[in-house]
């Protein structure tokens, strides 16, 4: 079924969210909502695009009761509920991985609500009872033509965090933005600010790992959405379409450009304040502080210590930082990367603490660690091959570096 044929025509779509209803086993719910509930947002138009998701979220308006209309479903299908609004009746059903929000409709029309959502792709309404679209906003169209647009900016303004979806839409589902959106985009991005920054957090994860990030992150820097006007004149932020990403085979892009491209448009600070784990912010100081010392320093010329260090501190997630070398380094790099029993870029020891303490007779502390790296550093440049030179080489840099007794 291709997608243009579902676009235009109601019958397909309505076919489809039922097959789509009965296949995620949700449809037994549909017996407990009362005459004039309805179907809304991303489930609709997730199944118009054929977009398989890990998650499945589902929204369903009702006239009144959502509360009690909740509890009595979850009690009938034995699932979690969670009441997310008293005041306003938004409840959640948690079925395995199906998570359903019902909430009362707001306004005194069906028309009404959906002229308060957020984009028009979202409000598209699929009537339970008289199985029908509803489609006021010509939200179909937009998901033809792959536009993001809104009815009202204060829709956005209502919770700013719309804003940063906008980018989210551009990754997930390759979206371009309305150019009025765009305006007010750039007029409004300070009121990120007044939205929770686990929220921000969330939105930023899926952004950087959508299918279409590249595109996404690059407006998220044009536009400058997180920073000062002078954010993006540091030098760590690379001209990203300039790049190469085909250097990376498709597992290394999922894993390690979605820190690549978080580093583009965060500094340390914003991650901290946006709540990014110690690891991110941890790798992202790391990606920095190597950048900057070969801003200044040519590889050719750092020392092996030097070397050796770049290799032991970005050994996990070199490929995020592959971009930052010259071009003609990046290929061999990444061979090199990708050979595990490779010491320099992937460094290890002959010998461990424990063997060390029993055959050489030192104890924990500051000079065992030492002792570990110098050891570790020879394996790297091949200057160490099997067991008994380890030990040998380990005797040799003790007799030398051992503290001096007067």
């Amino acid at each position: 079924m291709k997608r243009n044929n579902i676009l235009t025509d109601h019958t397909l779509i309505i076919d489809e969210l039922e097959r789509s209803i009965k296949f995620h086993n949700w449809n037994s719910i549909l017996f407990f909502l009362p005459e004039g509930s309805y179907l809304v947002g991303g489930y609709i138009r997730d199944v118009i695009l054929k977009r398989v998701t890990e998650e499945v979220d589902v929204d369903i308006v009702v006239p009144f009761n959502a509360i009690k209309i909740g509890k009595m479903i979850s009690e009938n299908i034995k699932s979690k509920f969670i009441i997310l609004d008293k005041e306003r009746e938004v409840v959640r059903i948690i079925l395995n991985h199906i998570s359903i929000d019902i909430a009362n409709q707001v306004s005194s029309t069906i028309e009404g609500d959906l002229f308060s959502r957020d984009f028009s792709i979202n409000s598209i309404a699929f009537l339970f009872d008289k199985k029908c679209l509803f489609d006021p906003l010509n939200g179909l169209k937009d998901l033809e033509i792959s536009l993001l647009r809104t009815h009202s900016e204060n829709n956005l303004l209502n919770d700013p965090l719309r804003i940063l979806r906008c980018f989210r839409f551009v990754s997930e589902l390759n979206f371009k933005i309305d150019l009025k959106l765009v305006d007010f985009l750039k007029k409004n991005k300070g009121k990120l600010y007044l939205v929770a920054k686990e929220r921000i957090n969330y939105e930023i994860h899926k952004i950087v790992n959508g299918k279409n990030a590249l595109e996404a992150v690059t407006l998220l820097k044009k536009f400058n959405i997180f920073g000062s006007d002078n954010f993006y004149k540091n030098s760590f932020f690379l001209n990203l379409h300039e790049i190469n990403y085909s250097e990376l085979n498709n597992n290394e892009k999922e894993k390690f450009l979605p820190l690549f491209f978080t580093a583009q448009i965060l500094d340390e600070d914003s991650l901290e304040r946006f709540k990014f784990s110690r690891a991110e912010i941890a790798k992202t100081k790391l990606l920095r502080k190597w950048h900057f010392l070969l801003e200044k320093k040519n590889i050719a010329q750092l020392t092996e210590s030097d070397r050796f260090a770049l290799h032991k501190e970005l050994e996990i997630f070199l490929p995020s930082f592959i971009f930052y070398l010259p071009q003609n380094l990046r290929l061999d790099w990444l061979h090199r990367w990708r050979d595990n029993d490779d010491k320099l870029f992937h460094p290890s020891n002959l010998l461990n603490g424990a063997v060390i303490k029993k055959n050489l007779k030192i104890k924990d502390g500051p000079f065992l660690g030492e002792l570990l790296l110098y050891l570790s550093k020879e394996l790297a440049y091949k200057r160490l091959n099997n067991f008994d030179e380890a030990i040998y080489k380990a005797k040799q840099w003790i007799e030398q570096n051992a503290p001096k007794c007067d």
